[in-house]
């Protein structure tokens, strides 16, 4: 009796955590499975573009990554052509959470499912984009398999993903752990048929550079992020997608907030938003490892690699 009181309390909590973390998945991902859940073959017959020996997978596995993405979205916006294609075509107002259920299902299979799904996943993304295409409000025809606007896309993910981890992630990250992310992310252009891609921190900062001039906050781009302030969401949701939102607004440049009227006060980010979601990222980092999925990948792995030092 003694020994069953004694386990009692971290019984409870594994199961609180477990429930935790698919409230968090539900929420992330819908009624979608996993990526890892959906995966067609086993990470030893094909690991996919990056495997868990990679910087992609390193960072991707940290909860910061949430931030990340708000963060690409808002950088998104400034580009007019980008801007007009998610204003005339996306659902995103109407069911927000079916857009963000789409995203991270998109994100989790390129990142850790094997090549067939990668592959797959692309391809039904550049079949939606066919429909994707109209003129925006300063004249110019746009379509979203342009493979200089699939390329923006591109940059502002792995930007806003590597700032994320720069500033909130959970370990340290050298430089040239810096260029092998933006390196190995770089396939994911290439299966686009994007533009070349950077494969440096040195020239993603150049492609920034070079297309600044075409960068700008339009009417549709404003009225984006004002809606994106504050979305309907469940009221569980509302208070860590505010410190997310925060967050991820005070990783933009300083004349993204400028233009789209974001302004942050001097000591808000160290004092309060730095604190706050650093505390989030962490507790969804404990939740989510309780997930069944990522307890069966963790073991997986360790098997794997044990297997490999045997040998």
């Amino acid at each position: 009796m003694e020994i069953d009181a004694l386990r009692l309390p971290s019984e409870v909590i594994s199961r609180v955590r477990a429930e935790l973390a698919m409230q968090v998945a539900h929420l992330l991902i819908g009624d979608n499975p996993p990526a890892l859940e959906r995966r067609s073959v086993s990470f030893e017959q094909d690991p996919g573009y990056f495997g868990p020996d990679s910087v992609t997978w390193r960072l991707h596995d940290d909860s910061c990554m949430l931030a990340g993405g708000v963060r690409a979205v808002l950088l998104q916006t400034m580009h007019p052509l980008a801007m007009a294609g998610i204003a005339e075509h996306s659902n995103y107002r109407h069911d927000p959470l079916v857009r963000l259920a789409n995203t991270s299902t998109y994100v989790g299979t390129t990142i850790y499912g094997s090549k067939p799904d990668v592959r797959d996943a692309i391809a039904l993304v550049k079949r939606v984009h066919e429909r994707v295409t109209g003129i925006a409000p300063d004249g110019r025809p746009y379509a979203a398999n342009d493979p200089h606007l699939l390329t923006w896309v591109h940059h502002t993910l792995v930007d806003s993903f590597l700032r994320a981890y720069q500033r909130y992630g959970s370990g340290p990250l050298t430089r040239a752990d810096a260029d092998r992310y933006v390196e190995e992310q770089a396939v994911l252009a290439e299966l686009f048929e994007a533009e070349p891609a950077a494969r440096s921190v040195a020239e993603l900062a150049e492609y920034f550079r070079v297309v600044r001039p075409e960068l700008r906050a339009t009417n549709q781009a404003r009225d984006t992020v004002r809606f994106l302030l504050a979305p309907p969401l469940p009221l569980i949701a509302r208070g860590p997608y505010t410190v997310l939102m925060s967050a991820a607004i005070t990783m933009l440049p300083r004349w993204v907030r400028r233009d789209l009227w974001l302004p942050v006060p001097p000591a808000i980010e160290p004092l309060v938003v730095r604190p706050a979601t650093t505390a989030l990222v962490r507790t969804v980092d404990w939740v989510m490892g309780g997930h069944p999925v990522n307890a069966e990948r963790t073991d997986d792995l360790d098997d794997e690699r044990g297997s490999q030092l045997a040998s």
